[in-house]
């Protein structure tokens, strides 16, 4: 008798109440932002007009933001995120090096979890593979639960809570939905604050110079989202205080920074390009930064920091910068993965 259904004897007709239905596992779904497909202008003006449309992303009423987003920013931006995406490109397997590092992740947790017999895809909220994508491939693989694991440390409706609605709008076109559970934001959960400390550690014993400053740069987002109720800035102080706990250092010593702005609209603060001209135009020679908001390297910390911050410091009288690399598919990363994974995974196993 077969495990997927139990045919009548008399006519051979699927059974119904002596079917049998082979039962399911439970698998996991990494999301990441997203990226262009390529750094062509046509890809990055796809993946900014998807990215930008989202309404989580931007709140301001389409019938007024859409013709700016037309009009002006998809004729004008698209040219030069193109060039920048240039700069920090996978060239080997042609690809952002944030679709490499998810990749990586994603092969490091399943090897992880292949006794348990967890299978373990990944997906962009914007761009590819989609959500839905990853949700079909983990169905066929045999799922019938899902773990979505949004990969943002700290909490936003811009990027938890988008990943989360694209799962979902993903089910919506399903007759038969798997069971799905959201992994929470961990902005100070031990394993990640230790691999952030290690991080830094081994980072800055390769230099031949010593930092004055360890700079903490962390996405910015409008105060407006914030006093509407957004937590993001209240998680991003959470693992502040324990990284500077773990660090044994003080505020002054590993002060905190918000890039990325975008619009006029005010933004949190302080940010981060101007506090580090500040910082060298008042004599500090010698930085490093992290980017504690981001589990990989991706545009914002490759070239916004890595190119155009470092740029901007040196310009303005620095002399000495470093990068602080993400935790990316590090031993680290995946060992961080496994832990929140199998923390809800508990009770479907």
């Amino acid at each position: 008798m077969s495990f997927i259904d139990a045919r009548d004897r008399r006519t051979g007709n699927p059974g119904t109440a002596a079917a049998f239905v082979r039962p399911g596992t439970a698998g996991v779904l990494l999301v990441n932002l997203g990226t262009p497909d390529g750094t062509d202008i046509g890809s990055v003006r796809r993946y900014l007009l998807e990215f930008l449309s989202d309404r989580r992303v931007i709140e301001a009423n389409p019938w007024i933001w859409q013709p700016i987003l037309r009009g002006i920013i998809l004729i004008t931006r698209p040219r030069k995120s193109a060039a920048n995406y240039r700069r920090i490109w996978n060239q080997e397997r042609n690809e952002s090096p944030l679709r490499t590092y998810t990749r990586g992740q994603s092969d490091g947790l399943e090897a992880r979890l292949a006794d348990d017999g967890i299978p373990v895809e990944w997906a962009m909220r914007y761009g590819n593979p989609t959500t839905a994508t990853g949700i079909d491939r983990l169905i066929a693989r045999g799922c019938d639960r899902i773990v979505l694991v949004p990969l943002y440390p700290q909490y936003s409706a811009t990027t938890t809570a988008t990943a989360n609605d694209q799962a979902f709008r993903a089910l919506m076109r399903l007759r038969r939905q798997p069971a799905l559970r959201t992994v929470p934001s961990f902005p100070d959960d031990p394993a990640y604050i230790q691999a952030l400390a290690r991080s830094v550690r081994s980072r800055l014993a390769e230099l031949d110079w010593v930092p004055e400053l360890l700079i903490a740069s962390f996405h910015g987002l409008p105060v407006e989202y914030v006093q509407r109720g957004d937590p993001y800035v209240t998680e991003c102080a959470r693992t502040m205080n324990a990284l500077r706990e773990e660090l044994r250092m003080t505020p002054q010593e590993f002060p905190l920074t918000f890039q990325s702005r975008f619009g006029p609209t005010r933004w949190l603060g302080p940010y981060t390009e101007p506090k580090v001209k500040k910082l060298a135009a008042n004599g500090i020679r010698r930085i490093a930064v992290l980017t504690p908001g981001f589990l990989s390297d991706c545009i914002e910390t490759l070239d916004e920091i890595g190119n155009e911050l470092r740029e901007a410091f040196e310009h303005a009288g620095g002399e000495k910068f470093a990068t602080v690399p993400c935790l990316n598919d590090s031993a680290d990363a995946v060992t961080l993965l496994e832990r929140l994974v199998r923390r809800e995974l508990s009770g479907w196993r």
